[in-house]
């Protein structure tokens, strides 16, 4: 993502520099193109301005910012966007009042915001960068949530003998409820279902997973049958 402003001086380098001041950026970190060149004229008769465009091409830190306050605002939202740039990729922190609009039921709308602005992000990268979205330490509660979640469930599990399955859950929050589980003896996770409705089984280790049925044309149709997996892999 890039940011284009046109500017004009008495010399080349007057119109540089108001270009680079109502970016709000260094010299250095701009490409400059020169539209018109200046000509003093006869005595000031016929004289023209410098007129250059100068480009500015946005970090992924600084497009995602940009990017999540513009659709925040059109939300109706009141809220700043803290954005910078880790070892890990983008990480975003949202502030305001109403935060609960931002996070949605079980996280579902910060998740859609982060997925769509990592789309935005990356449309003009040469490598992924991951981008990670949080409000009021969300992500941090939630994750303590599932763990504690997990433990209570493989105790039942344990206990009754049965295997428990949970609502359907994100991609991360399955992982995080796989994590968990794999420190506990005696019980383990697979995932069933599908998108968006994908559930983890807590199930004692050893058991069975329920195997699935494949699925044949009915007599008469075209194409050849195709076997479904029989277990799903662990995310």
């Amino acid at each position: 993502m890039f940011k284009r402003v046109e500017a004009s001086g008495k010399s080349t380098e007057d119109a540089i520099n108001a270009a680079v001041r109502r970016l709000g950026v260094s010299r250095d970190r701009v490409t400059v193109e020169e539209l018109v060149k200046p000509r003093s004229g006869f005595f000031g008769i016929g004289s023209v301005e410098a007129r250059v465009a100068v480009t500015y091409t946005l970090t992924p830190a600084e497009s995602a910012k940009e990017f999540l306050e513009g659709l925040l605002e059109r939300m109706g939202l009141e809220a700043l966007v803290d954005s910078e740039m880790t070892d890990d990729g983008v990480s975003m922190n949202v502030r305001g009042e109403d935060m609960g609009v931002v996070i949605g039921r079980r996280g579902d709308t910060l998740d859609a915001l982060q997925y769509i602005t990592s789309i935005v992000v990356n449309r003009d990268q040469d490598e992924h960068v991951k981008v990670t979205l949080d409000t009021e330490n969300y992500r941090a509660k939630r994750e303590e949530s599932l763990v504690n979640l997990a433990g209570k469930v493989a105790a039942r599990v344990l206990k009754y003998k049965k295997n428990v399955t949970l609502e359907p859950m994100s991609a991360y929050e399955r992982r995080v409820i796989h994590s968990a589980i794999q420190d506990i003896k005696g019980v383990t996770t697979f995932s069933t279902g599908t998108e968006p409705n994908r559930r983890v089984v807590i199930a004692l280790a050893g058991g069975s997973r329920p195997e699935r049925r494949p699925r044949y044309p009915r007599r008469g149709g075209n194409g050849s049958a195709k076997a479904e997996n029989a277990a799903e892999s662990v995310e």
